[in-house]
């Protein structure tokens, strides 16, 4: 079958490997679309420290059930589309003893840790098939970069009471936006790009302020009645964005991180004690959040400006390349298989 393996820094080819015998318990899925991630981008560029090249990328996923095996529910049937859940948790580590297997000590990611689902066929223990025929497979590739938002949302405890900032409008902030104002917040979306903003605020904010072009701490204290924002949710993983955070959320805010600093981050700390903060991290998602995703899906018109690019596996470098020459535009490229 064929594989798209990262081999080297700007180095993307296609291989061949064995296909998979799905073992008991397993379930064999026929990819139709893997997303390209940040992270898959980063292991591209020689930016990603996680990864040990070479590496099959992909974690966003989009699949049909092609075989079942002993021990597998029925409620996973043949035929059936589907996404993944793809991480892992040890069941011993005091992320996985406290419930939260999103961040378990020794997890692996498709595609980071481990070899990821860009090829023909994966198989994969069924606990992490997500099975649902009500949801289009683009639309299923869509579920895991947006569930992360999600889950971000959820850390920060947020409330109908809440004015939230979210700084960073790709993927995983827009997830941040549309479940932020699920729950009845008042959404404040950051970026530096107009087109991303105007996005943003079809998917909920109420508000919008390019950090580019405009007086930001000015704009957030007519908002806020120059209070700050209740909660910020850093999505871009920048020094400048994680300061910006610190700076502009109101005092016994809540402080979420999602996205990864290159660089070392420094801090006048004082505001961690004065303005007694909560600082969160938020790492990868749970199966509620999935869920939560699916349902949002469902019952709601995902724009098509979501997906950026549809490339075949034969063109997953040419993709790499576009989207590391225009970063600011791009929010997911697809391979199809």
């Amino acid at each position: 079958m064929k594989a798209v393996n990262i081999s080297g820094i700007n180095q993307v080819h296609l291989v061949e490997k064995m296909k998979p015998v799905p073992q008991k318990g397993e379930v064999l899925l026929k990819i139709k679309y893997v997303g390209f991630c940040g992270s898959d981008l980063n292991t591209f560029l020689g930016k990603n420290p996680m990864v040990k090249l070479p590496v099959i990328p992909g974690h966003e996923i989009s699949a049909i059930v092609e075989e079942t095996t002993d021990s597998v529910p029925d409620t996973i049937r043949e035929g059936m589309r589907c996404t993944v859940n793809p991480y892992t948790s040890c069941g011993i580590c005091p992320s996985c003893r406290n419930g939260r297997t999103n961040a378990c000590q020794f997890n692996q990611t498709f595609g980071v840790q481990r070899d990821g689902a860009m090829s023909e066929y994966i198989a994969v223990p069924w606990q992490k098939v997500i099975a649902d025929d009500a949801i289009s497979s683009l639309h299923l590739t869509l579920v895991e970069p947006m569930s992360v938002g999600f889950h971000a949302v959820s850390r920060a405890s947020v409330t109908d009471l809440d004015i939230v900032m979210v700084i960073g409008c790709g993927m995983i902030g827009l997830g941040a936006i549309i479940r932020a104002a699920l729950r009845g917040a008042r959404v404040i979306a950051v970026d530096i790009d107009d087109e991303k903003l105007l996005l943003a605020k079809s998917l909920g904010a109420l508000h919008t302020i390019n950090s580019a072009a405009e007086d930001l701490h000015s704009i957030l204290m007519e908002i806020t009645q120059n209070m700050g924002p209740d909660v910020v949710i850093e999505a871009v993983g920048a020094p400048a964005t994680y300061r910006m955070a610190i700076d502009e959320v109101a005092f016994t805010g809540r402080v979420v991180c999602i996205g990864y600093a290159k660089s070392e981050v420094s801090f006048e700390t004082k505001y961690f004690v004065s303005k007694e903060l909560d600082i969160r991290g938020s790492r990868n998602a749970l199966p509620e959040d999935f869920r939560a995703v699916m349902e949002y899906v469902k019952r709601n018109n995902i724009p098509e400006t979501l997906i950026s690019g549809i490339y075949p596996p034969e063109k997953a470098e040419e993709a790499l390349v576009y989207w590391s020459q225009n970063a600011g535009k791009v929010f997911r490229i697809f391979i199809e298989f």
